[in-house]
């Protein structure tokens, strides 16, 4: 299965995660994202998109843990996965260079695009690393 993850890079960027090795992903508070985070197993790819600044995917990860409570959350209802750097994409991909190319127009992240998470289909996940340069 393939995912695609967002992260302000002010707060977290792809670079801290291939500093650190892994991260928990936490701080989820979205009951469609919560299950999308349950979804996920080991493994399981994902596409980094820098939001807020840069506005691209510019890197690939993998589910290294499937969900657990996450930490951060008080009331323990929401999950967490821990996730682990794969690749720098040579290209990153901007948003308007996906929102330009036809053969994404159905990405889920276009429909809920307020989602820190979002499932990605292999098309899609394809046509994200063939304009990233792989």
């Amino acid at each position: 299965m393939h995912w695609l993850v967002k992260s302000e890079p002010f707060k977290y960027s792809f670079d801290d995660l291939i500093r650190d090795g892994s991260t928990i992903w936490d701080g989820v508070r979205n009951n469609q994202a919560a299950i999308y985070l349950r979804s996920m197993k080991i493994d399981d790819e994902l596409l980094f998109y820098h939001s807020n600044e840069g506005l691209a995917v510019v890197g690939i990860a993998r589910v290294a843990g499937e969900h657990f409570i996450d930490p951060s959350d008080p009331k323990g209802r929401f999950p967490s996965v821990t996730v682990a750097p794969v690749r720098v994409l040579p290209r990153a991909v901007t948003l308007a260079a996906m929102k330009a190319e036809p053969r994404l127009a159905e990405m889920a992240m276009f429909r809920q695009f307020r989602l820190s998470v979002a499932p990605i289909t292999d098309a899609e996940w394809d046509v994200i690393l063939e304009l990233g340069g792989l």
